[in-house]
């Protein structure tokens, strides 16, 4: 049986959907955790309110799609269909994910959770991470060149083993730049 091609649809408080690509659809109030979405394509989604945690993400495309208020712990990220990942989150708890050597120029997390999260090896070019909790997140051999951290918090990054060229941070976020020293700094 083919995959089926879903457009312009809304799903609302699902909690299953069938294999197929689906595009500029509306999901809302979705519990699609710890469900199965390998080999599905998302393209200019939007997924409100929605639960994927631990969702299986093999081989997903994910191609201009948002997250808004989504509860996304877990996910791996870095096993999805690189071919034109494009995603973004707005106030979404992002703990635990794994976006390990993915490309994410130009994304943007605001208010979102990113405690524990991967981005070793990622990236980041022009990123925009505005008002997020980035406590225990990795970077390791990360692209953070022109990135923006001003307003997020909790970040250790070591200047030495990234790439943070022209990034932005603010006075408050210093610490997180020379957190490897083992410094007390007073504001």
């Amino acid at each position: 049986m083919p995959n089926q091609y879903l457009t312009d649809q809304i799903f609302d408080k699902i909690n299953e959907l069938t294999k197929g690509e689906y595009e500029n659809c509306s999901f809302t109030n979705c519990d699609l955790s710890n469900k199965n979405l390998s080999g599905f394509k998302f393209t200019d989604c939007r997924f409100v309110g929605c639960n994927l945690s631990l969702a299986a993400i093999s081989g997903v495309a994910f191609q201009g799609v948002t997250f808004k208020d989504c509860k996304i712990l877990g996910l791996r990220f870095d096993t999805c269909n690189p071919f034109g990942f494009e995603v973004s989150f707005e106030g979404c708890q992002l703990n635990h994910a794994s976006f390990f050597k993915i490309k994410l120029k130009k994304t943007t997390f605001k208010d979102t959770q990113l405690q524990g999260t991967d981005f070793a090896e990622a990236d980041l070019t022009n990123a925009i991470f505005d008002n997020c909790n980035m406590e225990q997140a990795i970077f390791n051999r990360t692209i953070l060149e022109k990135a923006d951290f001003r307003t997020s918090y909790n970040y250790a990054i070591d200047p030495e083993n990234n790439r943070i060229k022209k990034a932005k941070f603010s006075v408050h976020g210093l610490s997180g730049l020379l957190h490897k020293y083992d410094l007390h700094i007073e504001g």
